[in-house]
């Protein structure tokens, strides 16, 4: 079980916990945490789960694949530390991770 803490855009934040094996975006989409579409069920088929990683966690979380940086092409205002919270899976090392959502999604 981990807590990640999700911040919106305008700065207010939401911490949840989730079990290990999940994804950051069935985290945000279970718990409804807002600026989280998830069109595609997670299925890297989209970029409607844009978020962007804490610098403090970058190397933690990892690069995006090629898969997903082909998807967030389509993201907006996509930045280095951006990843599709669909393909961040939960693990015992990320307890505490911290990811922001975009203003809008794609």
């Amino acid at each position: 079980m981990a807590k990640i803490t999700f911040v919106d855009h305008t700065g207010e934040s939401r911490t949840v916990d989730i079990e290990n094996g999940a994804t950051v975006m069935e985290a945000a989409i279970r718990n409804a945490i807002p600026g989280i579409e998830a069109e595609c069920g997670g299925a890297c088929a989209c970029a409607t789960c844009h978020v962007y990683v804490d610098e403090a966690w970058r190397e933690k979380v990892g690069p995006p694949t090629p898969m997903e940086e082909d998807m967030l092409d389509f993201g907006y205002e996509v930045r280095p530390n951006s990843r599709l919270s669909c393909q961040i899976k939960v693990s015992d090392e990320l307890d505490g991770l911290v990811v922001a959502t975009p203003e809008r999604q794609a």
